[in-house]
């Protein structure tokens, strides 16, 4: 099974992705701008429309789709528009493109009981779109945290938000 997600840079989402058991595979890359093959140059700009995403590979009879998704909303702040921390722009948005109707009914429920929950001070932001196309990024960003742990984005920014999933979802981890 497959979920898209964007939530920021790409980097954090997929490293915190390859921790969780039953994720076969994960690749960043761009989803939900018009213009077709998108470089990282021309998405940077924000005027591409697309969202920096990563597309998870993973194993429903292992990990659900709702437990990929409290992975997500674990993994950045869904109540900041257009933005994680220092990462501004469109590109950054909180978005879960989904890849079927059952897909889109999960992640509205589970939006509306966060929101019940209030779990954030101020509203999630979060889209939910239909998937129409997804645009693998280039090959220097895919596995980018596992080969670069010590780069100073990676460890300022990074590293954080992976301590955050090993202490909130031990359970989901892989051994």
């Amino acid at each position: 099974m497959l979920a898209t997600l964007g939530g920021g840079c790409f980097w954090c989402l997929e490293a915190a992705f390859q921790m969780i058991r039953g994720v076969r595979s994960v690749q960043s890359g761009y989803a939900g701008g018009a213009g077709a093959n998108p470089s990282y140059e021309e998405v940077c700009t924000g005027e591409s429309g697309h969202a920096e995403v990563v597309h998870v590979d993973f194993l429903e009879d292992v990990v659900s789709y709702a437990e990929i998704l409290g992975v997500f909303f674990s993994a950045h702040d869904p109540t900041t528009l257009n933005r994680q921390g220092a990462d501004v722009g469109a590109q950054y948005r909180s978005v879960i493109f989904f890849h079927s109707e059952e897909q889109k009914a999960v992640a509205e429920a589970l939006i509306a009981d966060l929101e019940e929950q209030c779990v954030w001070a101020d509203p999630i932001v979060t889209e939910v779109l239909s998937l129409t196309k997804f645009f693998p990024a280039e090959p220097y960003h895919q596995g980018y945290y596992q080969k670069n742990p010590f780069q100073s984005y990676c460890q300022a920014v990074v590293s954080p938000k992976l301590r955050k999933i090993r202490e909130k979802h031990s359970s989901l981890l892989k051994k």
